[in-house]
């Protein structure tokens, strides 16, 4: 009975969490758009200390906060390049997530420090040379644009969706700052500003929010939000053969990496391998599930041991 627990059925197809080629082009992108961003925050930074523009001088701290995440997401494909360890068995993929749910957390601080701003730009309306906030918003976009078609380019991961998100929200700063500053040029009325830069922290913040209950779920090591694990349990007990499943858990690896691991009551032990097979073929084809642990247990052997064997839907006979 105890040579049963030794009949692990392991699938792990062979690919990299990153494959070679995307992780690099992906690191290309990721530096390109670092490279941009860094240099608009500081012309952003000189002409808003130039035009005396507090909307310019907020953006551009807004986009030195884009640099900082764009330095995390390029250290976070350093660090899912290097190879599994005898410490680190999956490797260092996961880092990734950590990244995509600190550069969410950064963006609620900037989130709330452009709120703050705003609110006291309503109270307190100062001039602003329209003309220069229009050149360089008109500029702004542009240049993130071109961020944002590169980084829409690559592979979609946790971290890229984290980066696009910072990138994004300077794409519509810049939208609002070029409105805003035709406004103020040709009107006068200084209160467009702070108005259209709530608006647009209410955007980021729905979007922010999204992402980091994303990546809680998988640094919790939840089910991910697409697959129901009642439907994986019931078509595992479905295939002839298989009496039950039980102890069955999937998680999220990396982006794109998932992983499964269960306990099979099956009616003949010999028969293992095939189940296996279709087993694998299943969780690949229907839920695109390939690390796969699958452990066999015969039914007298699960109650011998007082193990609820039959949890997750059996098979109809």
């Amino acid at each position: 009975m105890s040579g049963m627990h030794t009949h692990h059925g392991h699938h792990h197809e062979p690919h990299d969490h990153q494959p070679g080629h995307e992780a690099a082009r992906e690191g290309r992108g990721l530096w390109m758009s670092l490279a941009l961003t860094a240099a608009f925050a500081l012309i952003e930074a000189g002409t808003g200390l130039f035009a005396h523009s507090l909307a310019l001088l907020s953006d551009a701290g807004h986009m030195m906060s884009d640099t900082l995440a764009l330095a995390l997401s390029l250290f976070a494909v350093w660090m899912g390049r290097r190879p599994p360890s005898a410490r680190h068995s999956y490797g260092f993929a996961r880092t990734e997530i950590i990244v995509a749910f600190v550069n969410g957390l950064v963006l609620l601080g900037v989130v709330t420090a452009i709120v703050i701003a705003a609110v006291r730009r309503l109270q307190n309306p100062e001039p602003v040379a329209g003309g220069a906030v229009m050149a360089v918003a008109a500029l702004g976009l542009v240049v993130n644009g071109g961020v944002v078609y590169s980084l829409s380019r690559e592979r979609h991961t946790l971290n890229t969706r984290s980066a696009i998100l910072h990138v994004l929200g300077d794409l519509l700063g810049s939208a609002a700052a070029l409105v805003a500053g035709a406004v103020v040029y040709f009107t006068g009325w200084y209160p467009i500003d702070p108005i259209l830069s709530l608006v647009i922290s209410g955007l980021i913040l729905y979007s922010t929010v999204r992402l980091l209950r994303e990546t809680l779920n998988v640094l919790m090591e939840g089910v991910p939000s697409h697959l129901d694990l009642r439907a994986v349990g019931r078509a595992l007990s479905e295939v002839p053969g298989v009496i039950s499943v039980h102890d069955l858990h999937i998680w999220t690896l990396s982006s794109g990496t998932l992983a499964l691991s269960a306990h099979v009551v099956v009616d003949d032990l010999d028969r293992w391998g095939g189940l296996l097979t279709g087993m694998q073929e299943l969780l690949h084809d229907r839920f695109d599930i390939d690390h796969v642990t699958l452990q066999p247990e015969i039914l007298d052997a699960g109650l011998a041991r007082g193990r609820p064997v039959i949890p997750i839907h059996p098979r109809r006979s």
